[in-house]
């Protein structure tokens, strides 16, 4: 315990880039191992269907993908209570505990007969859903949380790819299909035990910290009510936007291997990563330059403004696209980074500076939560339309006619929301805090 409280004494006077450089190395990590235990289900072909009653034979990788996410989404709506009620001393036991579930899930999903295995898919996605907001909580608050967000923010765009290429790796070691999962998670649990160490020693932010971004408390039911009330409108709005988001990218995601596939890169898995990095950059690129606002109302019209950009380009690509004029490879990209410059800002700066515009004491772990609920709600939507709705569509066709969807309504959505919260959000005079002297390591 002394060596810990060293370590963070040490961080609370460190030079600003050291500090901003551990907590972003310890986000990252931690996020980042935490996929390798829900992704890399997603590279298996598990083939066969199942029947069920009234309905069309199911293929069984979709079964399997519905469960993990009904699991997700369900830990996303009890993460709504446990997230914005979690004391912060209490963090990083509860990420530990949310990750070592999952992966006890993963070996008895190995061990169970198909498709009855499902049940522990469920299980598995079930604590992972609350590990974001319990990272992001240890970031949110400061004079730098846009950048440290930013930095988090990477990991589930690059882990992604990364973890499935890993998993597909397993599968040409030997490893059964059904072992692969646990496998997987297995190689990532010792840098995740020195990643979560790491979080731990992160200081709570700073008095000038406060003075600037609003002080972060935990929320009871009340507290969480109250401000949804406040601004139900624009949340709705945001919501609703952010459905559309999670369910594109979570078919994106779920389905990349089907979709290389399809435009011809079968025998190249590695570009289920490589393929990610030039995405990563971009995304993170627009939302690290939010630090350079300081006024909390205009970095949050700034916000919407690069959210609608990247609605526009993965409509734009995907015209692009089917006209041949980009090949598969920059369209890929293109609406990659058209999709992630519109999730992303949800996951770290879209919260962080609304809080801090509407000068309301509140967390964003609580609003990204409730929103990554809904989210993950949307996505089982998706998967069972495309399953039952539109099951004779190619992964690759109906991806196309989705793309289009989601770049017109997150648009039209976007646009929506920009002006309710500027005018919401107190004006320019009232959002900047008195200068306050720079406390250190901030």
């Amino acid at each position: 315990m002394a060596a810990q409280r060293s370590v963070t004494r040490w961080l609370e006077r460190a030079p600003a880039p050291v500090f901003m450089a551990f907590a972003v190395v310890a986000a990252f990590a931690t996020y980042f191992c935490m996929y390798a235990f829900r992704k890399p289900l997603a590279v298996g072909t598990f083939k066969g269907a199942i029947a069920l009653p009234l309905l069309p034979p199911l293929d069984l990788k979709s079964f399997f993908l519905i469960a993990q996410v009904i699991g997700y989404c369900a830990s996303k709506f009890l993460g709504i209570k446990v997230v914005s009620e979690m004391r912060p001393e209490r963090r990083a036991f509860a990420i530990l505990a949310c990750i070592g579930v999952s992966e006890a899930a993963l070996v008895l999903f190995a061990l169970a007969p198909a498709p009855y295995s499902a049940v522990f898919l469920v299980l598995n996605g079930l604590p992972l859903g609350m590990v974001w907001g319990l990272v992001f909580g240890f970031l949110e608050g400061r004079r730098v949380s846009d950048l440290l967000g930013a930095g988090l923010c990477a990991s589930f765009i690059v882990a992604s790819g990364f973890v499935k290429t890993v998993g597909k790796l397993t599968l040409g070691w030997g490893v059964p299909e059904a072992w692969m999962p646990a496998a997987t998670g297995a190689l990532f649990f010792p840098p995740l035990l020195l990643s979560v160490w790491m979080l731990a020693q992160i200081p709570p932010p700073s008095a000038a910290d406060e003075a600037l971004q609003t002080r972060r408390a935990p929320m009871d039911r009340a507290a969480r009510r109250a401000f949804f009330l406040a601004n139900a409108g624009g949340l709705a709005t945001l919501t609703v936007g952010y459905v559309v988001l999670t369910a594109y990218r979570d078919f994106r995601d779920n389905f990349a291997r089907e979709i290389w596939d399809a435009v011809g890169y079968a025998d190249q898995p590695s570009i289920l990563t490589t393929a990610e990095i030039p995405v990563a950059f971009g995304a993170l690129l627009s939302v690290a330059l939010m630090m350079g606002i300081r006024d909390n109302r205009a970095a949050l019209l700034a916000v919407h403004g690069i959210m609608f950009a990247g609605a526009a380009l993965a409509g734009v690509s995907t015209a692009l696209y089917q006209a041949g004029v980009i090949g598969p490879v920059g369209w890929m990209i293109s609406v990659g980074l058209g999709l992630y410059v519109g999730y992303v800002p949800y996951n770290c700066v879209l919260f962080d500076r609304l809080i801090a515009a509407l000068g309301s004491v509140a967390t964003a772990g609580f609003l990204i939560t409730a929103a990554d609920a809904f989210g993950y709600l949307g996505s089982v939507a998706l998967l069972l339309y495309k399953s039952f709705g539109q099951a004779k569509l190619s992964w690759l066709e109906f991806f196309l006619g989705f793309s289009y969807a989601a770049a017109l309504v997150c648009g039209a959505l976007f646009a929506v929301s920009a002006g309710y919260f500027w005018l919401r959000a107190r004006p320019p005079a009232a959002s900047r805090a008195p200068a306050a002297r720079p406390a250190p390591g901030a």
